[in-house]
Protein backbone atom coordinates (compact mmCIF):
# COMPACT_ATOMS: atom_id res chain seq x y z
CA UNK A 1 0.00 0.00 0.00
CA UNK A 2 2.92 2.16 0.89
CA UNK A 3 4.69 1.37 -2.54
CA UNK A 4 0.77 2.55 -4.05
CA UNK A 5 0.58 5.37 -2.51
CA UNK A 6 3.81 6.88 -3.69
CA UNK A 7 3.77 5.84 -6.94
CA UNK A 8 0.39 7.54 -7.19
CA UNK A 9 2.18 10.68 -5.16
CA UNK A 10 4.73 10.41 -7.89
CA UNK A 11 2.19 10.50 -10.21
CA UNK A 12 0.14 13.75 -9.31
CA UNK A 13 3.70 15.01 -8.99
CA UNK A 14 4.34 14.63 -12.16
CA UNK A 15 0.93 15.56 -14.11
CA UNK A 16 0.68 18.57 -11.88
CA UNK A 17 4.87 19.72 -13.43
CA UNK A 18 3.57 18.80 -16.68
CA UNK A 19 0.52 21.41 -16.17
CA UNK A 20 2.42 23.89 -14.86
CA UNK A 21 5.26 23.45 -17.68
CA UNK A 22 2.27 23.00 -20.78
CA UNK A 23 3.21 24.94 -23.59
CA UNK A 24 1.64 28.06 -25.00
CA UNK A 25 0.39 27.48 -28.88
CA UNK A 26 0.64 30.95 -30.87
CA UNK A 27 -0.83 31.16 -34.23
CA UNK A 28 0.34 34.38 -35.95
CA UNK A 29 -1.22 35.28 -39.45
CA UNK A 30 0.76 37.81 -41.35
CA UNK A 31 1.09 39.53 -45.01
CA UNK A 32 4.34 38.22 -46.26
CA UNK A 33 3.04 38.26 -49.70
CA UNK A 34 0.46 40.67 -51.58
CA UNK A 35 -0.18 44.67 -51.19
CA UNK A 36 0.32 44.28 -47.34
CA UNK A 37 3.61 42.72 -47.38
CA UNK A 38 5.49 46.02 -46.58
CA UNK A 39 3.52 45.73 -43.26
CA UNK A 40 3.45 41.71 -42.69
CA UNK A 41 7.60 41.46 -43.36
CA UNK A 42 8.29 43.70 -40.46
CA UNK A 43 5.75 42.21 -38.53
CA UNK A 44 7.20 38.66 -39.36
CA UNK A 45 10.97 39.77 -38.33
CA UNK A 46 9.84 41.02 -34.84
CA UNK A 47 7.88 38.32 -34.33
CA UNK A 48 10.89 36.00 -34.08
CA UNK A 49 12.90 37.81 -31.98
CA UNK A 50 10.27 37.06 -29.26
CA UNK A 51 11.19 35.06 -25.91
CA UNK A 52 10.21 31.83 -26.55
CA UNK A 53 8.79 31.71 -23.12
CA UNK A 54 5.90 33.46 -21.38
CA UNK A 55 4.69 33.16 -18.08
CA UNK A 56 6.68 30.06 -17.63
CA UNK A 57 5.80 28.43 -20.16
CA UNK A 58 7.34 27.49 -23.31
CA UNK A 59 5.61 29.11 -26.67
CA UNK A 60 5.34 27.53 -29.60
CA UNK A 61 4.91 29.95 -32.66
CA UNK A 62 3.30 29.37 -36.07
CA UNK A 63 3.57 31.59 -38.70
CA UNK A 64 1.42 31.21 -41.77
CA UNK A 65 1.06 33.98 -44.70
CA UNK A 66 -2.57 34.98 -45.96
CA UNK A 67 -1.17 37.21 -49.13
CA UNK A 68 -2.82 39.73 -48.06
CA UNK A 69 -6.61 37.96 -49.12
CA UNK A 70 -8.80 37.90 -46.61
CA UNK A 71 -10.29 35.01 -47.86
CA UNK A 72 -6.91 32.98 -46.97
CA UNK A 73 -6.81 34.77 -43.76
CA UNK A 74 -9.93 33.04 -42.73
CA UNK A 75 -8.45 29.41 -43.91
CA UNK A 76 -5.13 30.25 -42.43
CA UNK A 77 -7.17 30.92 -38.81
CA UNK A 78 -8.95 27.96 -39.09
CA UNK A 79 -5.85 25.86 -39.91
CA UNK A 80 -4.27 27.25 -36.70
CA UNK A 81 -7.46 26.70 -34.35
CA UNK A 82 -8.46 23.22 -35.40
CA UNK A 83 -4.99 21.56 -36.53
CA UNK A 84 -2.17 23.68 -33.72
CA UNK A 85 -4.89 24.31 -31.39
CA UNK A 86 -3.63 27.71 -30.73
CA UNK A 87 -4.42 29.51 -27.57
CA UNK A 88 -4.27 32.94 -29.24
CA UNK A 89 -4.35 34.42 -32.77
CA UNK A 90 -1.81 37.42 -33.97
CA UNK A 91 -3.02 39.20 -36.45
CA UNK A 92 -3.42 40.13 -39.13
CA UNK A 93 -1.46 42.81 -40.76
CA UNK A 94 -4.55 45.48 -42.24
CA UNK A 95 -7.75 45.86 -41.24
CA UNK A 96 -9.81 43.71 -43.87
CA UNK A 97 -7.99 40.53 -43.22
CA UNK A 98 -7.71 41.12 -39.73
CA UNK A 99 -11.71 41.30 -39.94
CA UNK A 100 -11.70 38.09 -41.14
CA UNK A 101 -9.95 36.26 -38.88
CA UNK A 102 -12.06 38.01 -35.99
CA UNK A 103 -15.14 35.69 -37.11
CA UNK A 104 -12.92 32.36 -36.88
CA UNK A 105 -11.38 34.08 -33.58
CA UNK A 106 -15.00 34.55 -32.32
CA UNK A 107 -16.93 31.39 -33.29
CA UNK A 108 -13.74 29.21 -32.04
CA UNK A 109 -13.62 31.62 -28.46
CA UNK A 110 -10.01 32.23 -29.39
CA UNK A 111 -8.99 35.12 -28.16
CA UNK A 112 -7.33 37.97 -31.18
CA UNK A 113 -4.72 40.71 -30.76
CA UNK A 114 -4.58 42.88 -33.69
CA UNK A 115 -1.78 44.55 -35.16
CA UNK A 116 -3.80 45.92 -37.87
CA UNK A 117 -5.45 49.58 -37.04
CA UNK A 118 -8.65 49.76 -37.85
CA UNK A 119 -11.93 51.09 -35.38
CA UNK A 120 -14.07 48.05 -36.82
CA UNK A 121 -11.93 45.71 -35.27
CA UNK A 122 -12.94 46.19 -31.75
CA UNK A 123 -15.61 48.53 -32.05
CA UNK A 124 -18.89 48.32 -31.11
CA UNK A 125 -18.00 45.53 -28.34
CA UNK A 126 -20.56 43.06 -28.57
CA UNK A 127 -20.57 38.99 -28.67
CA UNK A 128 -17.89 38.73 -31.47
CA UNK A 129 -15.39 41.60 -30.58
CA UNK A 130 -15.40 40.94 -27.01
CA UNK A 131 -12.62 38.51 -28.56
CA UNK A 132 -10.61 41.19 -30.59
CA UNK A 133 -8.07 43.44 -28.95
CA UNK A 134 -6.14 45.72 -31.46
CA UNK A 135 -2.72 47.72 -30.86
CA UNK A 136 -3.05 51.19 -32.89
CA UNK A 137 -4.71 53.78 -31.28
CA UNK A 138 -8.02 54.80 -32.00
CA UNK A 139 -8.39 57.20 -35.35
CA UNK A 140 -9.41 60.16 -32.74
CA UNK A 141 -5.87 60.31 -31.51
CA UNK A 142 -4.10 60.61 -34.58
CA UNK A 143 -7.00 63.15 -36.12
CA UNK A 144 -7.03 65.35 -33.21
CA UNK A 145 -2.72 65.70 -33.70
CA UNK A 146 -3.69 66.45 -36.91
CA UNK A 147 -5.88 69.14 -36.93
CA UNK A 148 -3.61 70.49 -34.05
CA UNK A 149 -1.05 70.83 -36.00
CA UNK A 150 -2.75 72.66 -38.88
CA UNK A 151 -4.39 75.30 -37.03
CA UNK A 152 -0.54 76.02 -35.32
CA UNK A 153 0.33 76.90 -39.03
CA UNK A 154 -2.59 78.99 -39.89
CA UNK A 155 -4.38 75.85 -42.24
CA UNK A 156 -8.22 75.67 -42.07
CA UNK A 157 -9.41 73.37 -44.87
CA UNK A 158 -8.55 69.47 -45.21
CA UNK A 159 -9.31 67.02 -48.02
CA UNK A 160 -8.98 63.29 -47.46
CA UNK A 161 -7.68 60.40 -49.92
CA UNK A 162 -9.30 57.19 -48.05
CA UNK A 163 -8.23 53.88 -49.26
CA UNK A 164 -11.71 51.78 -50.45
CA UNK A 165 -11.72 49.55 -47.31
CA UNK A 166 -12.74 49.77 -43.30
CA UNK A 167 -9.27 51.45 -42.44
CA UNK A 168 -10.15 54.33 -44.73
CA UNK A 169 -14.00 54.64 -43.94
CA UNK A 170 -13.58 54.30 -40.64
CA UNK A 171 -10.99 57.67 -40.37
CA UNK A 172 -13.13 59.82 -42.75
CA UNK A 173 -16.04 58.61 -40.79
CA UNK A 174 -14.58 59.94 -37.40
CA UNK A 175 -13.07 62.59 -39.43
CA UNK A 176 -16.68 63.89 -40.58
CA UNK A 177 -18.24 63.68 -36.97
CA UNK A 178 -14.73 65.52 -35.06
CA UNK A 179 -13.57 68.09 -37.78
CA UNK A 180 -16.01 70.54 -37.32
CA UNK A 181 -15.65 70.64 -33.69
CA UNK A 182 -11.53 71.51 -34.71
CA UNK A 183 -12.90 74.23 -36.56
CA UNK A 184 -11.55 73.02 -39.61
CA UNK A 185 -13.31 72.47 -42.72
CA UNK A 186 -13.77 69.47 -44.82
CA UNK A 187 -13.99 70.29 -48.50
CA UNK A 188 -13.30 66.94 -50.31
CA UNK A 189 -13.48 63.06 -49.82
CA UNK A 190 -11.52 60.87 -52.50
CA UNK A 191 -11.17 57.28 -52.55
CA UNK A 192 -8.79 54.77 -54.30
CA UNK A 193 -8.08 51.07 -54.37
CA UNK A 194 -5.10 49.06 -52.76
CA UNK A 195 -4.82 48.09 -56.48
CA UNK A 196 -5.28 51.08 -58.80
CA UNK A 197 -2.39 51.88 -60.93
CA UNK A 198 -3.70 56.31 -61.17
CA UNK A 199 -4.45 58.53 -59.18
CA UNK A 200 -5.29 61.40 -62.03
CA UNK A 201 -8.32 62.32 -61.94
CA UNK A 202 -8.57 62.09 -58.35
CA UNK A 203 -5.73 64.13 -58.02
CA UNK A 204 -7.33 66.82 -60.14
CA UNK A 205 -10.63 67.19 -58.05
CA UNK A 206 -8.35 67.77 -54.80
CA UNK A 207 -6.50 70.13 -56.55
CA UNK A 208 -9.27 72.12 -57.79
CA UNK A 209 -10.73 71.95 -54.36
CA UNK A 210 -7.73 73.72 -52.94
CA UNK A 211 -7.45 72.76 -49.51
CA UNK A 212 -4.81 73.62 -46.92
CA UNK A 213 -4.01 70.62 -46.50
CA UNK A 214 -4.30 66.91 -47.45
CA UNK A 215 -4.75 63.73 -45.57
CA UNK A 216 -4.01 60.40 -46.90
CA UNK A 217 -5.22 57.38 -45.12
CA UNK A 218 -4.18 54.15 -46.55
CA UNK A 219 -1.78 51.27 -45.21
CA UNK A 220 1.91 50.15 -46.64
CA UNK A 221 2.95 51.11 -49.68
CA UNK A 222 -0.18 51.59 -51.72
CA UNK A 223 0.01 55.05 -49.93
CA UNK A 224 2.50 56.60 -52.02
CA UNK A 225 1.07 56.96 -55.47
CA UNK A 226 -1.69 59.48 -54.03
CA UNK A 227 1.24 61.62 -52.86
CA UNK A 228 3.30 61.43 -56.28
CA UNK A 229 0.46 62.12 -58.11
CA UNK A 230 -0.32 65.30 -56.23
CA UNK A 231 3.18 66.56 -55.88
CA UNK A 232 3.51 65.66 -59.26
CA UNK A 233 0.42 68.15 -60.32
CA UNK A 234 1.93 70.95 -58.33
CA UNK A 235 -0.02 70.84 -54.97
CA UNK A 236 1.94 72.67 -52.18
CA UNK A 237 -0.20 72.10 -49.58
CA UNK A 238 0.76 70.49 -46.40
CA UNK A 239 0.34 66.80 -46.42
CA UNK A 240 -0.50 64.28 -43.86
CA UNK A 241 -0.36 60.03 -43.77
CA UNK A 242 -1.07 57.89 -40.82
CA UNK A 243 1.09 55.85 -38.96
CA UNK A 244 -0.07 52.50 -41.50
CA UNK A 245 2.28 53.74 -43.68
CA UNK A 246 5.07 54.35 -41.21
CA UNK A 247 8.17 52.04 -42.67
CA UNK A 248 11.21 51.82 -45.59
CA UNK A 249 9.68 51.18 -48.52
CA UNK A 250 7.38 53.88 -47.73
CA UNK A 251 10.34 56.00 -47.88
CA UNK A 252 12.84 54.29 -50.53
CA UNK A 253 8.81 54.05 -52.57
CA UNK A 254 8.48 58.00 -52.25
CA UNK A 255 11.60 59.28 -51.91
CA UNK A 256 12.29 63.30 -52.22
CA UNK A 257 8.22 63.87 -53.07
CA UNK A 258 7.59 62.80 -49.21
CA UNK A 259 9.58 65.82 -47.90
CA UNK A 260 7.72 67.71 -45.53
CA UNK A 261 5.00 65.11 -44.60
CA UNK A 262 3.65 64.89 -41.43
CA UNK A 263 2.51 62.00 -39.72
CA UNK A 264 1.33 60.89 -35.97
CA UNK A 265 3.22 57.85 -35.51
CA UNK A 266 3.91 55.43 -32.44
CA UNK A 267 6.71 57.01 -30.00
CA UNK A 268 9.11 54.13 -30.61
CA UNK A 269 9.67 54.86 -34.44
CA UNK A 270 11.93 58.19 -33.00
CA UNK A 271 12.72 56.70 -29.27
CA UNK A 272 16.31 58.52 -29.34
CA UNK A 273 14.62 61.46 -30.18
CA UNK A 274 12.07 61.46 -27.18
CA UNK A 275 12.18 63.58 -24.60
CA UNK A 276 13.56 62.11 -21.21
CA UNK A 277 10.12 62.47 -19.68
CA UNK A 278 8.37 60.02 -22.27
CA UNK A 279 7.17 57.23 -20.42
CA UNK A 280 7.60 54.51 -23.71
CA UNK A 281 11.43 55.93 -24.12
CA UNK A 282 13.13 53.25 -22.44
CA UNK A 283 10.85 50.07 -23.99
CA UNK A 284 10.72 51.81 -27.38
CA UNK A 285 14.68 52.07 -27.50
CA UNK A 286 15.31 48.46 -25.85
CA UNK A 287 13.15 47.19 -28.80
CA UNK A 288 14.73 49.74 -31.64
CA UNK A 289 18.34 48.51 -30.23
CA UNK A 290 17.29 44.08 -30.13
CA UNK A 291 15.62 44.86 -33.73
CA UNK A 292 18.60 46.91 -35.47
CA UNK A 293 20.98 44.46 -34.13
CA UNK A 294 19.06 42.11 -36.15
CA UNK A 295 18.20 43.54 -39.39
CA UNK A 296 20.59 46.81 -39.58
CA UNK A 297 20.72 50.07 -38.72
CA UNK A 298 17.55 52.46 -39.88
CA UNK A 299 15.35 49.10 -40.59
CA UNK A 300 12.58 49.78 -38.02
CA UNK A 301 9.10 50.22 -38.99
CA UNK A 302 5.63 50.93 -36.83
CA UNK A 303 4.56 47.83 -38.20
CA UNK A 304 7.20 45.59 -36.63
CA UNK A 305 7.13 47.55 -33.34
CA UNK A 306 3.13 46.81 -32.83
CA UNK A 307 3.88 43.35 -33.15
CA UNK A 308 6.47 43.31 -30.84
CA UNK A 309 4.19 44.69 -28.36
CA UNK A 310 1.65 41.73 -29.05
CA UNK A 311 4.23 40.05 -27.40
CA UNK A 312 4.43 42.15 -24.07
CA UNK A 313 0.56 42.15 -23.93
CA UNK A 314 0.32 38.66 -24.01
CA UNK A 315 3.16 38.32 -21.77
CA UNK A 316 1.16 40.67 -19.17
CA UNK A 317 -2.11 38.77 -19.63
CA UNK A 318 0.04 35.60 -19.04
CA UNK A 319 1.09 35.75 -15.88
CA UNK A 320 -2.46 37.08 -14.45
CA UNK A 321 -4.29 34.31 -15.22
CA UNK A 322 -5.54 31.65 -12.72
CA UNK A 323 -3.02 28.34 -12.50
CA UNK A 324 -5.73 26.18 -12.25
CA UNK A 325 -6.72 27.18 -16.58
CA UNK A 326 -3.76 25.28 -18.55
CA UNK A 327 -2.88 26.49 -21.91
CA UNK A 328 -4.81 24.56 -24.81
CA UNK A 329 -8.32 24.44 -23.26
CA UNK A 330 -11.15 26.66 -23.33
CA UNK A 331 -10.69 27.94 -19.65
CA UNK A 332 -7.39 28.94 -20.80
CA UNK A 333 -8.09 31.10 -23.59
CA UNK A 334 -11.10 32.31 -21.80
CA UNK A 335 -9.18 33.38 -18.89
CA UNK A 336 -6.72 34.90 -20.96
CA UNK A 337 -9.19 37.01 -22.75
CA UNK A 338 -10.18 38.48 -19.28
CA UNK A 339 -6.92 39.21 -18.71
CA UNK A 340 -6.03 41.14 -21.79
CA UNK A 341 -9.18 43.03 -20.32
CA UNK A 342 -8.33 44.31 -17.48
CA UNK A 343 -4.43 45.50 -19.11
CA UNK A 344 -3.42 48.27 -16.60
CA UNK A 345 -1.17 51.33 -17.01
CA UNK A 346 1.44 48.72 -18.97
CA UNK A 347 4.31 50.57 -20.64
CA UNK A 348 4.99 49.10 -24.39
CA UNK A 349 6.90 50.66 -27.14
CA UNK A 350 3.87 52.53 -28.43
CA UNK A 351 2.17 53.93 -25.13
CA UNK A 352 0.57 52.99 -21.78
CA UNK A 353 -2.23 50.73 -21.91
CA UNK A 354 -4.94 50.76 -19.89
CA UNK A 355 -7.62 48.15 -21.41
CA UNK A 356 -11.69 47.72 -20.14
CA UNK A 357 -14.73 45.42 -20.77
CA UNK A 358 -16.14 48.44 -23.38
CA UNK A 359 -12.32 49.60 -24.47
CA UNK A 360 -10.51 46.77 -26.13
CA UNK A 361 -7.77 49.33 -27.16
CA UNK A 362 -6.75 50.92 -24.57
CA UNK A 363 -4.34 53.44 -26.09
CA UNK A 364 -4.33 57.16 -25.09
CA UNK A 365 -3.06 60.30 -26.19
CA UNK A 366 0.70 58.92 -24.73
CA UNK A 367 0.38 56.30 -28.04
CA UNK A 368 1.10 59.02 -30.93
CA UNK A 369 4.11 61.37 -31.32
CA UNK A 370 4.12 64.26 -34.78
CA UNK A 371 6.94 63.56 -36.86
CA UNK A 372 7.78 65.02 -40.05
CA UNK A 373 10.07 63.31 -43.11
CA UNK A 374 13.04 64.96 -44.27
CA UNK A 375 15.33 63.13 -46.37
CA UNK A 376 14.17 60.04 -46.03
CA UNK A 377 14.17 60.26 -42.16
CA UNK A 378 11.66 60.72 -39.38
CA UNK A 379 12.05 63.49 -37.35
CA UNK A 380 10.14 64.46 -34.23
CA UNK A 381 8.29 67.54 -34.01
CA UNK A 382 7.19 68.76 -30.27
CA UNK A 383 4.01 69.36 -29.79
Amino acid sequence: MRLLFKLMLGFTTMMAITQANADINVGVIVSLTGPAASAGIPERDSIVLWSKHIAGHKVNLTILDDASDPSKTTAAARKLVTEKNVDVLIGASVTPTTLAALQVAAETHTPLISIAGGGAIVNPQDDIRKWAFKMPPPEEIPLGMIYDTMKKQGKKSLAIVAMSNAYGQTFVDIAQKTVGKAGIDLVRVERFGAADTSFVSQAMKLIHAKPDAILIVAAGSPAVMPQLELKSRGYDGMIFQTQAVAGNDFLRLGGKALNGTYMPVSPFLVAEQLPDGNPTKVTGKRYVDLYEAKYGPGSRSLFGGCAWDTLLLLEDAAKRVPKTAQPGTPAFRAALRDALEHTHELVLTQGVYNMTPADHNGADARSQVMVRIEDGKWRYVAQ
